[in-house]
C-alpha cells in the first residue's frame, strides 16, 4: 500500500474482487447458484472504465466483476444533491457531522435535482431519461473524508453514468448516519461558514 496511488488502489480493489470470487466459489460448491450483494462506495462499485480515474489507470471491483461475471454483475450507484454526511476531515481524524453542499451545476447530481426528488433509474432501459444522460458529466464522490472547502477538486470527477452503472438511486437530501459512539464533535456538527461573525 506504500506504492503509487494508482498501484495501491488497484491492489486493494483486485483483493476485494478476488475475495468476492472466493466467497462465491465457496457458496457455490454444491451448485446452488448463489448471489452476493457487495455494498461499497460508488468509486469501487461503478465500472472505472467509464470514469476519468479509469483513464488514469485505476480499476475497481465493478469493472472486474463485469469482466468476470458479464451480465450477471449488476452495478448500482447512489447519488445525492445536498444534506449531511458523517465523515472525517482527514484520514485517522474523528468522524464529524458535515453539511453536504448543493451539487455543482454541471454534475449528474444537479441534473437529478428536479422532480421527482428521490428515484431509481434503470440505466439499461431505453428511455428519454437515459438518453439525456449520454454525455459525460461531473459526478461527486464522498467517502470517509469530506472536504467541502475543496469540494470541486477533492470530490468530483468526470464520468459517463450509463456506462458506469446499470442503475442509479438518487436521494436528493441525505441525512448523516449516526455513529454508535456519538461525540460532542459529531453532535455539534461543523461550524457555520460565516463563523465567527454568524452572518
Amino acid at each position: 500500500m506504500f506504492g503509487s496511488r494508482v498501484a495501491s488502489w488497484n491492489l486493494r480493489d483486485e483483493h476485494m474482487a478476488d475475495t468476492l470470487k472466493s466467497l462465491l466459489s465457496f457458496l457455490d460448491r454444491s451448485g446452488a447458484g448463489s448471489k452476493v450483494v457487495v455494498w461499497a462506495h460508488n468509486s469501487h462499485v461503478g465500472d472505472a472504465r467509464a470514469t476519468e480515474v479509469g483513464a488514469g489507470g485505476e480499476l475497481n471491483v465493478g469493472q472486474l466483476a463485469r469482466r468476470h461475471y458479464g451480465d450477471d454483475a449488476v452495478l448500482l450507484g447512489f447519488t445525492t444533491h445536498h444534506g449531511t454526511v458523517t465523515a472525517a476531515s482527514d484520514w485517522d481524524e474523528p468522524a464529524e457531522r458535515k453539511t453536504v453542499r448543493p451539487a455543482l451545476s454541471e454534475s449528474y447530481e444537479a441534473a437529478f435535482h428536479e422532480e421527482p426528488r428521490n428515484f431509481f433509474l434503470d440505466l439499461r432501459a431505453t428511455s428519454a431519461a437515459v438518453t439525456a444522460l449520454d454525455e459525460p458529466r461531473l459526478e461527486r464522490a464522498i467517502g470517509v473524508v469530506y472536504l467541502p472547502e475543496t469540494e470541486r477538486l477533492s470530490h468530483y470527477f468526470s464520468a459517463h453514468l450509463p456506462e458506469q452503472f446499470d442503475g442509479i438511486f438518487h436521494c436528493d437530501e441525505t441525512r448523516a448516519v449516526e455513529p454508535l459512539d456519538r461525540t460532542g464533535r459529531w453532535d455539534r456538527g461543523e461550524l457555520p461558514e460565516t463563523f465567527p461573525s454568524a452572518l
